[in-house]
C-alpha cells in the first residue's frame, strides 16, 4: 500500500499567515490614510514619522501614499483568503481553480511590494535617517516593509511552484514595471519650478512650492505684521503653513515673521517653541499645532484668512487682497 505523503505544515498555513499578516498592514495603512485625511497628527515614538509622513514622498497623485498601500494590503488579504472560504470537499474543481490563479496574483502582488517598499526605505534612510538620525525613523514605513517581506517569503515557501520558468517571468515583468513606474513616479520630487519659492529644511530639501505672487495689500499686510512683533509658528514640513504663505504669495512670504518650530528646519528655533507651547494650549484651550499666530499677545490657531490677520492685528493699508486658497504642489 502506498503512503501518502503529508502536506507540510508551512503549506497549510501559508494562506491564513499572509491573510493576518495583510490584515496588520490594513490596520497600519489605514491608521496612516486616516490621520493624513483629516489632518491628524500620528503617534510616533520620535518626529521621524511625521517628517517622513508629510514629506513630498508620502504623496502620489495629490493622495497619501498610504492609501495605495491599503488596497495593495487589501488585495493581498482577498487573495490569500478567499480559495479558503470554498469547501474542498463539495466544491473541490472551483477550490484548486481559485488556489492555482491567487497564488500567482499574491506572487505579482508581494513582489511588486517588496521592491516598492525596499525603494521606500533607501528614501528614508538616505533622505532623512542620514541627516536627522532616529528622528528621520519612520517607524510606521519600516513595519510596512517588515510585512511585505514576511508576505513575500510566505508566498515563495508556501507552496510546491512547479512551473519555475513562469515564476521567474512574472517576478521578472512585475519587477521591471514596478521599477520603472517607481522611478517615474518620483523623479520630479527635488526638481523646482524657477518661478515658485520653495519651503524646505535646513538642508536645502525642498517640501513645497508657492506659487501665488503678492500684491501690494499682501506685502503691506506681511510687513505691518512683522513690524507689530507679531509671530507666525510652523514647521517646513506642514502643509497648513505652506497654505498660509501661499495666501500671503511668494513675495510677500519673506517679511512674514516666522518662527521655524521643527527640528531641522532652516533657523529652527525649538526650544522657544516648547516654550511658549503650554502658554498658547492655555489660552487657546487646544494642543500647539501649525501654523499658529502670535498677534499682539494672543494666539490664533490654523489657518488665517488675510482679512481675519489684517482686522486681529490692525492693519489699515490697502485690503484689496489678491490671493484666495490655493493648496500648496510639492515639488
Amino acid at each position: 500500500m502506498t503512503r501518502r505523503r503529508s502536506t507540510p505544515w508551512i503549506h497549510r498555513w501559508s494562506r491564513p499567515l499572509i491573510g493576518a499578516i495583510a490584515t496588520l498592514g490594513i490596520l497600519n495603512t489605514g491608521y496612516i490614510t486616516y490621520n493624513k485625511l483629516f489632518s491628524q497628527a500620528v503617534a510616533c515614538p520620535s518626529g521621524g514619522c511625521e517628517r517622513v509622513l508629510e514629506s513630498p514622498y508620502a504623496t502620489i497623485f495629490g493622495l497619501p501614499l498610504s492609501l495605495f498601500g491599503l488596497l495593495a494590503y487589501l488585495a493581498i488579504a482577498v487573495f490569500a483568503l478567499v480559495p479558503l472560504v470554498v469547501s474542498p470537499e463539495h466544491k473541490k474543481s472551483l477550490r484548486t481553480s481559485l488556489e492555482n490563479s491567487t497564488w500567482l496574483l499574491l506572487f505579482a502582488g508581494t513582489t511588486a511590494m517588496l521592491l516598492f517598499s525596499g525603494y521606500l526605505m533607501y528614501i528614508m534612510f538616505s533622505k532623512f535617517v542620514a541627516n536627522y538620525g532616529v528622528n528621520g525613523v519612520c517607524y510606521f514605513c519600516i513595519a510596512s516593509a517588515l510585512f511585505a517581506t514576511a508576505m513575500f517569503t510566505l508566498t515563495l515557501i508556501g507552496r510546491e511552484w512547479n512551473d519555475r520558468g513562469q515564476l521567474f517571468f512574472v517576478g521578472a515583468i512585475v519587477s521591471m514595471v514596478t521599477l520603472i513606474t517607481t522611478l517615474a513616479v518620483y523623479a520630479p520630487i527635488g526638481r523646482v519650478n524657477a518661478n515658485a519659492a520653495t519651503i524646505g529644511d535646513a538642508n536645502g530639501n525642498a517640501y513645497f512650492l508657492v506659487e501665488n505672487s503678492s500684491g501690494e495689500a499682501e506685502l503691506g499686510l506681511a510687513r505691518h505684521l512683522k513690524q507689530t512683533g507679531a509671530k507666525m509658528y510652523s514647521a517646513y514640513w506642514c502643509p497648513h503653513c505652506c497654505e498660509q504663505k501661499q495666501l500671503f504669495g511668494k513675495e510677500a512670504m519673506n517679511e512674514i515673521p516666522n518662527v521655524e518650530c521643527a527640528d531641522g528646519g532652516k533657523d529652527a528655533q525649538v526650544e522657544t517653541c516648547k516654550a511658549i507651547a503650554p502658554e498658547i494650549e492655555k489660552q487657546t484651550g487646544k494642543g500647539f499645532g501649525f501654523p499658529t499666530w502670535e498677534i499682539n499677545g494672543k494666539y490664533y490657531g490654523g489657518r488665517q484668512t488675510l482679512e481675519e490677520l489684517a482686522q486681529n492685528s490692525g492693519y489699515t493699508g490697502p485690503q484689496n487682497f489678491q490671493n484666495s486658497f490655493k493648496a500648496c504642489r510639492q515639488p
